[in-house]
């Protein structure tokens, strides 16, 4: 079972206006901002690329391999827990390094026709992976040290909506201008946008330093396994990692092919652009501040099991989508239920997953927790394609809901809905 052993965890819960107007709140947005980005230009501006380049559906399921640096992250992160660059400092010298690269690696990838040069886009799509991961440790690691504990449900609520909005520059925007540029200036364009990440560390300050933070490389590899296993007891340890696993595994292989599904049902990329991003912003915008207000007052264990149903059942929404084919209307309830579901159910995941961790090892820990949690993403999603292509849309979404269920189930034994907590 998850407890929070940090100073200050039965501090008093603040006013909605004291919790929502600070500069902590501002900082979760663009940390929010800039982790989204990159990882919406792989899984809905790449899928969508291929597709309308006449890559088939297998091989645009099979490309979501090249994110497995979101599941292998945690091997690396003991680097940037343990050493910091010579500029700007641990966390803002990290954050600049993956950025700066990050628009390299977009801009770049645009150069090349996906029908002749297949694997030089999948090599500069893992690189982009590889960067975008190494941006969320740090990231990650930097909020934990930021927020103090009664702000951890508001603060990445807010994180995490500003994540999904991220969303709208690729899988809106370029869309829509893909209808009218050529493609490698969409990706220079979206490319562009990381320029509010760097924006970022460059106007921030630098947290300070946790005096158990790891010395050594030793202590920054080894410390951050032990300390979770002896706070939680090895049984419970491995069944709150199942959690992190199982509890967005649905939600996750339901979005996989979202753009290529939508131009199978038979929208055109302006009515995905405009009708489909415009549902989500709203109702991104309506979850992000509904599921902060909520975690301000309530505990991030009743949460999960809220937004848990929510999430499950906006899945549906796309089965009966497939079934009604290309509605306008129906195209926009489906998209607004399912950003709403989803990006509730990932802002109480993420919370639970901060309380989950020790300051002193905020990279590390975090990195390993939202690994587990990205893997399903990574491994199932890469058979997305061949399943789709066996069962159809709708018996896939359906498939989609009933993998759902396993994390729902598990919150009995690592977020029971009874148990009270100070977080």
């Amino acid at each position: 079972m998850v407890t929070d052993t940090t100073p200050g965890a039965a501090a008093p819960r603040p006013s909605f206006r004291e919790a929502i107007f600070n500069r902590r709140t501002l900082i979760c947005i663009f940390t929010g901002f800039a982790s989204g980005l990159p990882l919406y230009i792989l899984i809905q501006l790449v899928p969508g690329w291929l597709r309308t380049e006449g890559v088939g559906l297998a091989e645009i399921g099979f490309f979501t391999l090249v994110g497995m640096p979101y599941t292998w992250k945690f091997l690396w992160s003991p680097i940037m827990d343990r050493y910091t660059l010579p500029f700007l400092g641990r966390r803002r010298g990290w954050m600049l390094t993956t950025q700066v690269a990050l628009i390299a690696s977009i801009a770049t990838m645009g150069l090349f026709d996906p029908k002749l040069s297949i694997w030089t886009v999948a090599y500069l799509a893992a690189a982009v992976a590889f960067f975008s991961a190494s941006q969320d440790i740090v990231l990650d690691a930097y909020r934990r040290e930021l927020l103090p504990d009664h702000e951890l449900g508001l603060g990445n609520s807010i994180h995490v909506q500003a994540y999904r909005l991220s969303g709208l520059v690729p899988g809106a925007l370029a869309l829509i201008l893909a209808d009218h540029l050529p493609w490698h200036t969409v990706f220079y364009i979206v490319a562009g946008f990381m320029l509010v990440g760097v924006a970022m560390p460059l106007s921030i300050d630098e947290p300070n330093r946790d005096p158990g933070a790891p010395k050594t490389i030793r202590e920054a590899i080894v410390e951050p396994f032990r300390e979770f296993v002896a706070r939680e007891g090895f049984a419970p340890a491995l069944l709150v990692l199942a959690f992190l696993f199982f509890y967005k595994l649905g939600d996750n292989m339901a979005t996989a092919l979202q753009t290529p599904f939508f131009i199978d049902v038979g929208f055109t990329l302006t009515q995905i652009g405009s009708i489909a991003k415009s549902a989500s912003l709203t109702a991104a915008i309506v979850g992000g501040l509904v599921g902060g207000l909520i975690m301000v007052k309530v505990s991030i264990n009743r949460a999960l099991w809220l937004f848990g149903v929510v999430q499950i059942a906006s899945i549906l929404g796309f089965a009966l989508l497939s079934e009604i084919g290309a509605n306008p209307w129906m195209l926009a309830l489906a998209v607004a239920f399912e950003y709403l579901g989803v990006g509730l159910g990932t802002a109480a995941l993420t919370a639970f997953i901060a309380r989950s961790t020790n300051k002193a090892f905020a990279a590390t820990q975090f990195a390993l927790f939202t690994a587990l949690a990205a893997t399903p993403r990574t491994l199932a999603n890469a058979v997305t394609g061949v399943i789709v292509e066996n069962i159809g849309w709708t018996n896939f979404f359906l498939l989609c809901t009933a993998l759902a269920v396993p994390g729902m189930l598990l919150l009995f034994k690592v977020a029971p809905w009874s148990e009270r907590r100070n977080d």
